[in-house]
């Protein structure tokens, strides 16, 4: 898929996930805007694993360590046919198994997550696991950066160094807001560059709403190294009044909010169709 056609999916994507979160009357529409190209290019491009081979022994392992943005996970997933759209409608409804996190109840999600810092200690041990057995598949996980206030990630990070895992790729949505406020505010995880680099770790920083600069580093070679990229991201982007509003990490739009938000994506998907025609 070229980048002009994942910049058109992008639209209806946006569209898809905030209807989900207007009828569930619940989810974090900030984070799940911004990580969503991350997760577009990741299953149209990069991951090595399809609604067919979930099961698969060889398949690449996605783990969402940022569990409570799954409302852009389960939009992604769902376009690609690992289930029904219509069940996108009973999001976080009495019996539902499409909850507020990601659970292996549903089909081709690896792992349960939610509480942070969890994801990366889960990946180090899937990715160590290939090492050992000789697998050629690779380890792949989100992370927000204001989960990287739990421990649990730099004692991962140090193991992975170590263990010199080179099929571990870990993607940090730097929108740098998180729910009390700036990151640099609550608890600054910077420089996070240097910090990673002293941890062992390949590092590269991006834009991540640019899909050619996110497939050239998440693909370029890094031999005995783990990856670490930071994809600078805006929150809540797509949506004029919600981007860089640290209300919207777990806001739910209103009905007007919704289709002002909605029209918006038409628009700009509109002026881009026409700009390419």
């Amino acid at each position: 898929m070229t980048d002009q056609e994942l910049t058109l999916k992008s639209f209806a994507l946006r569209r898809r996930m905030l209807t989900l979160i207007h009828g569930a009357g619940a989810g974090h529409t900030g984070g799940g805007l911004s990580c969503l190209d991350i997760l577009s290019l990741l299953y149209n491009r990069v991951l090595r694993i399809t609604p067919e081979t979930v099961d698969s022994p060889t398949r690449d392992r996605y783990v969402q360590s940022k569990g409570h943005c799954v409302e852009a996970l389960y939009a992604v997933m769902a376009d690609r046919g690992y289930f029904p759209d219509a069940d996108l409608d009973t999001v976080c409804h009495y019996k539902s198994y499409y909850v507020g996190h990601p659970t292996r109840k549903i089909k081709g999600m690896e792992m349960n997550t939610g509480a942070l810092g969890h994801g990366l200690p889960i990946c180090l041990g899937m990715a160590l696991a290939a090492k050992m057995d000789g697998d050629a598949f690779k380890v792949f996980t989100l992370l927000g950066d204001g989960e990287l206030a739990e421990g649990s990630n730099w004692e991962a990070a140090m193991a992975a160094a170590h263990y010199k895992l080179d099929n571990l790729v870990a993607i940090l949505d730097h929108n740098t807001l998180q729910i009390t406020g700036h990151t640099k505010d609550v608890m600054s995880n910077e420089p996070l560059d240097e910090k990673w680099r002293a941890f062992g770790w390949e590092v590269r920083a991006v834009n991540g709403h640019d899909y050619a600069a996110l497939t050239q580093a998440i693909t370029t070679p890094h031999p005995g190294k783990p990856l670490f990229i930071i994809a600078n991201t805006v929150k809540g982007k797509g949506v004029s009044f919600m981007e860089n509003v640290g209300k919207w990490h777990h806001g739910v739009p209103s009905d007007a909010e919704l289709a002002q938000a909605l029209a918006e994506l038409e628009a700009a998907e509109k002026k881009l169709k026409e700009a390419v025609a």
